[in-house]
């Protein structure tokens, strides 16, 4: 059961999405991505370097609260690196989100001047912001701007058309819908991705990605999973089927029969690791940017 998922997920209003991206590229003064701060390199899309060019960039590391903070650290010393610009967010508690207008000052400083010896000074900064779906681009762009216009819902694919948001007199957005990339070269990525919730239940079988998550939990946080499914004691190189088992036993989670009910207790595990009940994790450090 614990079996290969190959996940391929390039729906066509992607692809029309890509093409607008870049016929908008031309109108604002820089580009800031949204990436999952759980999984900074597979929620980062490698088109989008790209298809920015020479415009200035900024990450923005969200969902901060449900990573592990040592690595999200990391994970912004190392854009910096790249010389880019980098704020940590956490959209449901709004931490991070007040230093985006600063940060956003502090990119464009040098427009901001040159706008002030043209005697422009009120001419408003505009910036592109970009992520893959459900990476809370929505919730970000309605709490930076204090509105509730942008559509939110935790579910990829429901931004579709483009849209201005306007956060004050000297600052719009221009909001894109969420995409991703064609393929995925690295199968890992896509199924990084279906834990997270970035690429649809629908398209992935729940059971086998739950046993791949399982086994990934067990070997790299064993502490949280073995409090949280009671799971101590069990072989260093058990199977993620065979965990997926134990802890539907250990909540009851039975059939007629006495069989172990794997797909209710599979849907259980994704909820609970989305929603941070099994603590802060990220599943990817800086070294593997560089791998």
């Amino acid at each position: 059961m614990s079996g290969e998922l190959n996940i391929q997920w390039y729906p066509g209003h992607m692809t029309k999405t890509r093409r607008m991206m870049e016929e908008n590229l031309k109108l604002v003064d820089a580009v800031c991505e949204l990436l999952d701060a759980r999984i900074p390199i597979s929620s980062r899309n490698p088109d989008i370097a790209a298809l920015c060019g020479a415009k200035p960039r900024m990450v923005i590391l969200n969902r901060a609260d449900l990573a592990d903070p040592r690595l999200t650290a990391q994970w912004a010393d190392w854009f910096r690196s790249q010389g880019l610009t980098v704020i940590q967010t956490d959209c449901k508690s709004r931490k991070g989100v007040s230093g985006f207008v600063p940060a956003v000052r502090t990119l464009l400083a040098d427009k901001l001047q040159r706008y002030a010896e043209k005697g422009q000074a009120g001419r408003p900064l505009k910036l592109m912001i970009v992520g893959i779906p459900n990476v809370g681009k929505s919730t970000f762009i309605n709490q930076v701007s204090g509105r509730k216009g942008a559509k939110a819902e935790n579910r990829p694919g429901v931004t579709r058309g483009k849209q201005w948001v306007t956060v004050d007199q000297g600052l719009l957005l221009l909001d894109t819908p969420g995409i991703l990339w064609p393929k995925f070269d690295d199968p890992e990525v896509g199924v990084k991705l279906a834990y997270t919730g970035a690429v649809k239940d629908d398209v992935v079988d729940v059971e086998t990605l739950a046993c791949h998550l399982m086994r990934r939990l067990f070997v790299r946080y064993r502490p949280a999973v073995d409090e949280r499914y009671k799971l101590s004691g069990l072989p260093d190189d058990m199977a993620g089927y065979e965990l997926l088992e134990n802890a539907g036993r250990k909540r009851g989670f039975l059939l007629r029969g006495g069989e172990i009910d794997t797909e209710r207790m599979a849907r259980v595990l994704l909820d609970e690791y989305r929603s941070g009940k099994l603590g802060r994790i990220t599943f990817e450090g800086p070294e593997e940017a560089e791998a």
